[in-house]
């Protein structure tokens, strides 16, 4: 399937978009007419631009509030388009795109809106280019496609068909269906954009909720397969006009939005089953199963890494061994490893310079490393490879969107890959600790990278997403959204905020980008857990008593349940029968800190109602320290 994007869903200028787009690897573009407008040099530069990229050009877009107006209005108006035709010609665009009129002063009248557009259609057929109608959910008065394709029909023109915009018809409620009498030689063009659910009036979404398939919630699955079966054999037009893109580097959108297509057309081949496109889909190597978090590493220096590893040591991790050839020491508390890493002139090394102490690698058990290797690399993930010495083994590895590393481990080679890389002592194999697994890890992002991070785990990971919330900080709210692989032997919530004074953006501010800003481990019984680690002088977090007052009254927990809560600082949560309970540690330099939980009887949460008592309790320490280094 042709894959294209108009360049108003980038930012940069028009040299830079299409140098972005290219790289992506898209076939085609559509062209807007702002970039036009703002662009330095002839359109005809243009034109040889995009060809020397490989780039064709399928349409100019868009052409505004053409029909439906007084004879005076409409002359003036088709001086205007001449001049845009002579444009497109220079330009080399076959297709000019037009959208239904948005001025309450125009007609209603089809038949005027048809005659006009008959009348613009002529003066289109005598430079050989082609135009397309479309519908705008805020239109004056044409706002869903069944009337356009009405109007499109009264005109009666070879030279104008139709286009379908996913993003007017699905984030207003009309349903594929509606295309089920259209046929696919009389579809232009179809554009596509996702949005999340929320009620808000289209414009505004389209502005600010508007985003890549994958990063929201509209069925564009059905959407495509619907107009597959019109027989429409066309390309695939990215269109997103979301205010956070222009923001963002363009080659990054460009790359995400060949991530989103991807994912897309090989979720509508996966739907389709039985059923024969007439294109063919993106049929990329199914997701590996992943079976959980093999290791975690943390990237540390001098008095950082002797501060983390004493931080680690607190938390009942036992220092096992040194690797065979570099400065990197493993630890182990049950069933999870860390590793502390500070080899000179490797890429731990590079990581803490830039980031500080910080989780540089995460190692994910995988059932086939080289199939999960295989996936990420068709989904543009750029492949890692370092130094791989002796006693070393060769882990497949690819760049995170924060720049860390994810390796793919086989569940045949974590069987012996410490043993392999490590000195091991003896006396010292952490088997008879507490811990059963890293349960999850928190990210924080910076204000408008969820999307894209999201779309990253779905498209090249194959996990499954949550709904959105948010979550109260005493500073500002923290929108939150969980990613997980199927199963949930891995789960990575997301978080992010706008304000500037929330924990999760201080955190973000501290680790110079996004970055791991919490680790929670998985135990069986987490009273005798917390015990332990108060014992070896773990710090963990005070909640204050007011919250188990609250607690008990919410939950109905008898008094001597409430009070062992109490006592131990464990927050508790409930869904159904399934109970989630959990201990916070203090920050780790406020970069990052551990949580130990226990989940019973199918609780799949992350205690998202204890997370304000947990921000507000982060946030009353750090004052507390403000003025002890004030004083």
């Amino acid at each position: 399937m042709r894959r294209s994007i108009a360049t108003v869903s980038l930012s940069g200028t028009l040299e830079e978009k299409l140098e972005s787009v290219a790289a992506a690897g898209f076939d085609a573009v559509h062209i807007s007419d702002s970039d036009i407008l703002y662009y330095g040099d002839t359109p005809h530069s243009v034109k040889s631009l995009a060809g020397d990229l490989g780039l064709a050009i399928d349409a100019y877009q868009p052409l505004r509030d053409l029909e439906g107006l007084d004879d005076q209005a409409f002359r003036k108006n088709l001086d205007r388009i001449k001049r845009k035709f002579d444009l497109m010609a220079e330009l080399g665009a076959p297709l000019a795109l037009i959208s239904a009129s948005t001025l309450t002063s125009s007609s209603s009248d089809h038949e005027r809106i048809a005659a006009q557009l008959r009348t613009v259609a002529e003066l289109a057929a005598q430079r050989d280019i082609r135009l397309a109608y479309g519908a705008l959910s805020w239109a004056a008065h044409i706002r869903d496609v069944a009337q356009a394709w009405e109007i499109v029909q009264r005109v009666g023109s070879p030279q104008l068909d139709l286009f379908i915009n996913a993003f007017q018809m699905l984030a207003t409620g009309t349903t594929s269906q509606n295309l089920r009498e259209i046929p696919g030689a009389r579809i232009a063009a179809v554009l596509l954009a996702d949005a999340p659910l929320v009620t808000i009036d289209p414009v505004s979404k389209n502005r600010f909720y508007s985003c890549f398939p994958g990063e929201g919630d509209l069925d564009l699955t059905a959407f495509v397969q619907a107009v597959l079966k019109t027989d429409y054999t066309g390309a695939l037009t990215l269109e997103v006009f979301n205010e956070a893109f222009r923001s963002s580097s363009s080659r990054q959108i460009a790359d995400d939005g060949m991530r989103s297509l991807r994912l897309l057309e090989e979720n509508v081949r996966l739907a389709t089953s039985g059923d024969q496109a007439k294109v063919a889909l993106f049929d990329p190597p199914p997701p590996a199963k992943v079976s959980g978090v093999e290791f975690l590493e943390f990237a540390a220096s001098g008095a950082d890494a002797e501060a983390l590893d004493s931080w680690f040591t607190s938390f009942g991790f036992h220092k096992l061994g040194k690797h065979r050839s570099k400065n990197v020491f493993l630890y182990r508390n049950g069933r999870v490893n860390l590793a502390l890493n500070s080899e000179p002139d490797s890429f731990a090394h590079s990581y803490y310079l830039m980031h500080g102490p910080s989780v540089c690698a995460i190692g994910l058990r995988t059932d086939d490393d080289q199939r999960a290797l295989s996936r990420a690399l068709t989904f543009n993930a750029t492949r890692y490879e370092g130094r791989v010495g002796p006693n070393e083994l060769s882990i497949p590895a690819i760049r995170g969107l924060d720049g860390s590393l994810i390796y793919f481990v086989a569940e045949h080679d974590a069987k012996n890959l410490y043993e392999i890389e490590f000195a091991i002592e003896p006396s010292k194999d952490g088997s008879n600790a507490l811990l059963e697994a890293v349960d999850h890890l928190a990210l924080s992002l910076p204000s408008g990278q969820m999307d894209s991070r999201v779309l990253f785990y779905r498209a090249v990971l194959g996990f499954e997403a949550d709904a959105t919330f948010l979550l109260a900080d005493p500073n500002g709210l923290v929108k939150s959204r969980a990613v997980s692989s199927r199963g949930h032997s891995v789960r990575i919530p997301l978080n992010t905020s706008v304000g500037q004074l929330t924990g999760t953006a201080r955190q973000v501010s501290t680790q110079g980008g996004a970055a791991v800003h919490h680790v929670a481990f998985e135990c069986d019984d987490i009273f005798a857990t917390v015990a332990s680690l108060r014992k070896s002088g773990a710090r963990l977090l005070d909640i204050p008593a007011n919250y188990y007052e609250d607690l008990a009254a919410r939950f109905d927990l008898k008094d001597e349940f409430t009070a062992k809560l109490k006592s131990a600082h464990i927050l508790y949560d409930r869904i159904g029968k399934g109970e989630f309970l959990h201990v916070y540690s203090e920050p780790f330099q406020d970069r990052f800190f551990f949580e130990f939980v226990q989940r019973t009887d199918g609780y799949d949460e992350y205690g998202a109602a204890n997370a304000p008592f947990r921000m507000a309790a982060i946030a009353r320490l750090q004052r507390a320290r403000d003025r002890l280094n004030v004083m």
